[in-house]
């Protein structure tokens, strides 16, 4: 009922109180000063003689608290400064005590007149203080406070109990704290403990809440922390350090301003794309999949190349809006149409639809679903997107008279261990039957390009080991001695448009990608590129530990790049062709065949057993290891 009472003041009310008891203060004080200052029968005569001046005294009380706003401050806001103004509330109060008790001829002495500016003043802070303890024992008896312990007990971590003492609704406990020289002493009457102590001081004290309050730690250290006493059933919170709350330092990572292409160990390509351009410029190009990483980027660099018009063929909405936002705002000032389209490549109405609308003459399909370990937990899935949306794109390419289709593959479709990776190797196969099956000069100029892992992609390894660093670590990497071919986005979109243009039919362009990069020392890189170091045997204070998880289902240890081991050089030093193998129309139907069955029926194993036999090198893992993974 009183928190109720309490609650419900409103700050008129509030106010109206503390000048109330400020006008009680007065008599009080200056009965306590002549009872000090005056002999023992004559304390009630001058209260008496008093009574002349004391109106004035109470009415200039009134005025100075309204004017001082010392009425209206907060129990928990009565700080210093407001303690300073009471002294010169009570300096003032006195001053005129000893003015009117003149002009009534008072006999008061001047040190009387001085104790009654003192007691006033004592009286008026005492008040408060207890006022504020009263209204925090209500709060306490009605709702219990959140009881925390402080994980550090410097500068900050006193701060933190200052402030919470005057706080209704945080009790402090103790500290714990990392440096053996204060643990076992008392800091502002919390005892400061070793943090190997935390889970029985949980106990004991029945802990709520675990403040942080070494924003000095780097913030690897602070969230290496946070997770421990998380999984103790604790929250946790963590305070800011001063700079980032003054805007002196960036609330957000380190790693946000490291670009992936410092990772790529090698020089970027950067040679233009040229005479290629001439196979874009003025035409209408449609781009599969164009709010991906690749997609996206293959918009923004075939709106370099001048189209007439850009057809954005995506999935996703939230996607789509974004590059078309982007790319719009690019186009201003030009005569280039763009053209967002929400849809599925798997759709062949839509795909007839949008063809024969805007009279599309280049195709670029990079739609497919490429996370290894998610298409390997949804096979139809995959399989339905990557391959019956490639032979949906390129048939209804043919019978539209597009003039040339490109897809953009991975080198995961070399000897597969992985559902993805076997798509992607069966829309090449699909591609390249339809390639053979169209005279030369008649249909679609068909072509392949096959490369690795792009640096800084959705779902790729720098944003993942960023992510993880940002959150305290660990990095994960699967293996110490897994490799993989890496790429920035940009090289890998010209060299794509580039292989494009060149194509002559039926090709499968393989793309130049240096030397394989360790995916232990390219996480090694990330971390110490982000200012912090790696924690291992060597260096067991070190920020971030490095940990090994076991191999995925699916996963390899390195990637290649072609089957038969071949590569023929082209006009391009960084783009070569391959000749592997192709099936036959009646296997590339077959296949077909076998995998529409498995969609219908929904068969995940008949669909496995269909890319078994039919894609060469293709070796899934067993029931088992997908059931341990």
């Amino acid at each position: 009922m009183l928190l109720n009472l309490v609650k419900t003041m409103s700050r008129s009310q509030k106010r109206t109180i503390m000048l109330a008891v400020d006008v009680m203060i007065v008599p009080l004080a200056l009965f306590f000063t002549f009872s000090v200052s005056l002999a023992q029968d004559q304390v009630v005569p001058m209260m008496f003689d008093y009574l002349a001046i004391l109106p004035y005294i109470i009415l200039l009380t009134i005025g100075l608290s309204v004017w001082l706003g010392i009425c209206s401050l907060q129990l928990n806001a009565y700080d210093g400064s407001a303690v300073g103004l009471t002294a010169i509330f009570a300096i003032i109060l006195a001053s005129a005590s000893s003015v009117l008790s003149s002009l009534a001829e008072l006999d008061l002495s001047a040190s009387a007149q001085v104790l009654f500016g003192i007691s006033f003043f004592v009286f008026s802070t005492v008040s408060r203080a207890v006022m504020l303890q009263v209204v925090l024992a209500i709060y306490r008896r009605s709702t219990p406070p959140c009881r925390v312990l402080i994980y550090g007990a410097g500068t900050t971590g006193a701060q933190l109990v200052s402030a919470f003492r005057a706080h209704e609704s945080i009790f402090p406990v103790a500290f714990v704290d990392d440096n053996p020289a204060i643990q076992g002493i008392d800091v502002l009457g919390l005892p400061v403990y070793s943090p190997l102590r935390i889970a029985d001081i949980v106990e004991e004290r029945k802990i709520d809440r675990v403040l942080l309050a070494v924003p000095s730690l780097s913030p690897p250290k602070q969230a290496q922390i946070a997770r421990k006493l998380q999984k103790m059933g604790l929250e946790v919170q963590t305070l800011p350090s001063f700079s980032q709350l003054i805007g002196e330092e960036p609330l957000i990572s380190k790693l946000t301003t490291v670009q992936p292409k410092r990772f790529l160990n090698r020089s970027e390509v950067q040679s233009p794309l040229g005479d290629g351009s001439d196979c874009y410029a003025g035409r209408v190009v449609l781009i599969s999949g164009a709010g991906g990483t690749i997609g996206s980027e293959l918009c923004r660099q075939v709106l370099e190349c001048r189209p007439k018009k850009l057809v954005l063929y995506e999935l996703s909405e939230f996607a789509l809006y974004n590059v078309d936002m982007e790319l719009r705002q690019s186009a201003e000032g030009t005569d280039i149409a763009i053209v967002p389209v929400l849809g599925s490549v798997t759709d062949p109405r839509q795909v007839r639809q949008v063809f024969a609308r805007h009279d599309v003459q280049v195709v670029l399909h990079a739609a497919a679903y490429k996370h290894v370990p998610l298409v390997e937990e949804n096979p139809l899935a995959g399989l339905a997107n990557n391959v019956f949306g490639t032979q949906t794109l390129a048939r209804e390419a043919a019978d539209a008279g597009v003039e040339r289709i490109i897809l953009v593959s991975s080198d995961k479709a070399v000897r597969p261990a992985n559902i993805m990776g076997a798509s992607k190797r069966l829309a090449e196969l699909v591609m390249q039957d339809l390639a053979v099956r169209v005279p030369a000069g008649e249909g679609p100029i068909y072509s392949i390009v096959r490369f690795g892992n792009v640096l800084g992609s959705s779902g790729s390894v720098v944003p993942l080991f960023q992510e993880q660093i940002r959150r305290g670590g660990p990095v994960t990497v699967t293996h110490p001695n897994v490799t993989r071919y890496f790429m920035t986005v940009q090289e890998a979109v010209k060299l794509v448009l580039k292989a494009g243009a060149m194509a002559k039919g039926g090709e499968i362009f393989v793309l130049d990608m240096g030397n394989p990069v360790s995916i232990a020392k390219l996480a090694r890189q990330v971390i110490e590129s982000g200012g912090y170091t790696v924690r291992d045997e060597d260096n067991p204070d070190g920020d971030i530990e490095i940990t090994f998880t076991g191999l995925r289902p699916g996963e390899k240890m390195s990637e290649e790049l072609t089957i038969s081991g071949e590569l023929i050089g082209t006009t391009h030093q960084k783009v070569f062709s391959t000749p592997d193998e192709k099936l036959s129309e009646i296997e590339v139907a077959s296949v077909l065949r076998g995998l529409r069955h498995a969609l219908a029926a929904g068969d995940e194993d008949q669909a496995r057993e269909v890319v078994k036999r039919w894609v060469a090198g293709y070796h899934s893992p067993t029931a088992a290891e997908r059931q341990v993974n």
